[in-house]
């Protein structure tokens, strides 16, 4: 099915950010997809990767690309909530609290090695992204819309980390990785492509205005019944298969299928198909699901068996 003429603008729209953002982030096409659908899904994305694979030039790319406010927080030890959150003061004239936004009043915020940081400077954030708002000294303010988090951690760094409890690592829409680049696109940076000169002539090629339209548009592409007790059986046969400590939850099924949603409005369809649903299962369920086996190989592998056994409605 093909959208209405409205959505098909805004689709056209999408459609050349997508491909600036390919021009910048070279041989990642289906990483910058699936991030695009946290975005209009309303999620915030989990980035684990190792120093140096991109993750910083991916949130600045989105920001430039998107036409919204970038702010970055560097997550160590010693950074406090009000760090993250702001703060109030008394102002000596009026004797009345003057509150001071924190870095996280913005519309794309990069944390940045957020495992590094105290639990409770974890928290303000967390519960940042979960409420959109932030409370201080009793009083509430709510954050810019649309506000997604670009949260990066890496996985293979313990030292001086703090892991994210599992409660709060649920609050991300998807967990993605950017991994290594493919021999051509590597090639192309050892020949000297400079990914900061591109990303310094990125222009906005969608505004604050047209993101909230296509979140809009995401959260009203359809669902059939088949396609929900496809997701339900996904979510009942995780429980049940053996490879993970507990299975998906009913709210990690929502996801899926928000995150499905807004697929299928990547893909020019106003419905949708399992295909979709089975694109960003594996980012919707990495994080959630916690695996018998040892290693991200046998992790991977596990996912990939609950999509080959559950039956695609035809």
């Amino acid at each position: 099915m093909s959208l209405s003429p409205l959505s098909a603008d805004v689709r056209q729209r999408l459609q050349q950010a997508l491909a600036q953002l390919a021009s910048i982030i070279v041989g990642k096409e289906e990483v910058i997809s699936l991030a695009a659908a946290c975005l209009l899904a309303r999620g915030h994305l989990l980035l684990e990767d190792l120093p140096g694979a991109g993750k910083t030039t991916l949130a600045k790319a989105f920001a430039a690309t998107l036409g919204l406010d970038f702010r970055r927080i560097q997550f160590t030890s010693d950074l406090l909530p009000a760090d993250v959150v702001g703060f109030s003061t008394l102002d000596p004239q009026s004797q009345a609290l003057v509150f001071h936004q924190g870095p996280v009043f913005t519309q794309l915020l990069l944390a940045d090695e957020v495992n590094r940081a105290s639990p409770k400077s974890q928290s303000a954030l967390l519960e940042a992204m979960e409420e959109r708002q932030v409370s201080v000294d009793h009083r509430t303010h709510p954050l810019p819309s649309p506000f997604f988090v670009i949260a990066t951690q890496n996985p293979l760094e313990q030292i001086g980390t703090f892991a994210l409890p599992e409660a709060q690592v649920d609050r991300f829409l998807m967990r993605l990785s950017l991994g290594y680049p493919d021999a051509a696109s590597e090639v192309e940076v050892l020949r000297g492509r400079d990914r900061s000169e591109l990303l310094a002539s990125a222009r906005p090629l969608l505004s604050r205005e047209d993101v909230l339209a296509l979140q809009q548009a995401a959260a009203q592409v359809a669902v059939s019944e088949a396609l929900a007790l496809y997701v339900q059986h996904l979510l009942a046969f995780s429980r049940s298969c053996g490879d993970f400590v507990h299975g998906l939850s009913t709210r990690a099924g929502l996801s899926l299928v928000r995150a499905a949603q807004a697929y299928a409005l990547l893909r020019g369809e106003s419905a949708v198909l399992p295909e979709f649903v089975q694109a960003v299962f594996p980012a919707v369920a990495w994080h959630r699901l916690h695996s018998v086996h040892a290693d991200n190989d046998g992790h991977a592998a596990a996912l990939a068996r609950v999509l080959a056994q559950v039956a695609v409605p035809l």
